[in-house]
């Protein structure tokens, strides 16, 4: 119970990640405002965890005047707001030449600037509770480069930048910003790679663990940082990847030659 009496507003929180993050953060006790874009899903967390302490909220994470709405109406509903979880983010496939302009823009409005807004409409509502906790769903992207994701590593690059920027400027307001980095998560995001033949056996023979996360291994991480327990981390972008960054990307000569 270590959010108990405390009020979480998740975005992107009716699948995925935040959805478990929703389902693990109501379990200890918070109440949490669920924004989304998907009124049915959204519609349906609040139906499995109870209105008592559960609100679904629409809100697109690239339009300042929800986000902004989605917080007021947090406080206005619940009377404060202790977490931010910005996870909302969407993804791309295409090398820069390829890459058209239209979804360069909608990636970086929703991963990037969509975190700016959520940053900047809690800051204040935070601060005026004398502190909280925002965690920022960054990935391993953001850490290093991939083959034709150049949009996605351009916005999750700059997540974790700016949540370190953001992180020391609050921090003596009591105001703690960290970044979850994952890597590969079994989510509708990207759900389509299991129906390339291949695709995911080769993804998952370049994880050490050699599989995917589950949603809440990924929302346990971003619990611990929203929680007391981490009460002296701030400003960090912690990977959550099952090894990958710890790899050089040198080929696993032992595997190799053992084949030999």
């Amino acid at each position: 119970m270590r959010f108990d009496g405390k009020v979480a507003v998740i975005t992107g929180g009716a699948s995925g990640i935040g959805l478990a993050a929703a389902r693990r953060f109501h379990t200890e006790g918070a109440t949490v405002v669920i924004a989304d874009v998907n009124d049915e899903l959204g519609g349906a967390v609040v139906g499995e965890l109870g209105p008592e302490r559960a609100r679904y909220r629409r809100a697109d994470v690239a339009v300042w005047e929800d986000v902004e709405a989605l917080m007021q109406g947090a406080v206005a509903d619940f009377g404060r707001l202790d977490v931010l979880f910005n996870n909302a983010g969407v993804g791309s496939f295409a090398r820069t030449p390829d890459l058209e302009i239209d979804a360069w823009r909608r990636v970086i409005d929703i991963d990037l600037t969509g975190v700016f807004f959520g940053c900047k409409a809690a800051i204040p509502l935070l601060r005026a509770r004398g502190g909280g906790v925002i965690v920022n769903t960054a990935s391993i992207s953001g850490l290093a480069g991939d083959y034709s994701f150049a949009a996605y590593n351009a916005a999750k690059g700059a997540v974790v930048n700016y949540t370190r920027a953001a992180a020391i400027d609050h921090a003596r307001e009591n105001i703690r910003i960290n970044a979850v980095c994952p890597g590969p998560v079994d989510t509708p995001l990207i759900a389509g790679v299991n129906t390339l033949q291949g695709v995911r056996q080769t993804w998952d023979e370049c994880v050490p663990l050699g599989r995917f996360a589950k949603p809440e291994e990924i929302a346990a991480v971003v619990a611990f940082l929203a929680s007391d327990d981490a009460s002296y981390v701030v400003g960090a972008a912690i990977p959550v990847d099952g090894g990958v960054m710890a790899h050089t990307g040198q080929p696993n000569l032992s595997r190799l030659l053992d084949a030999g």
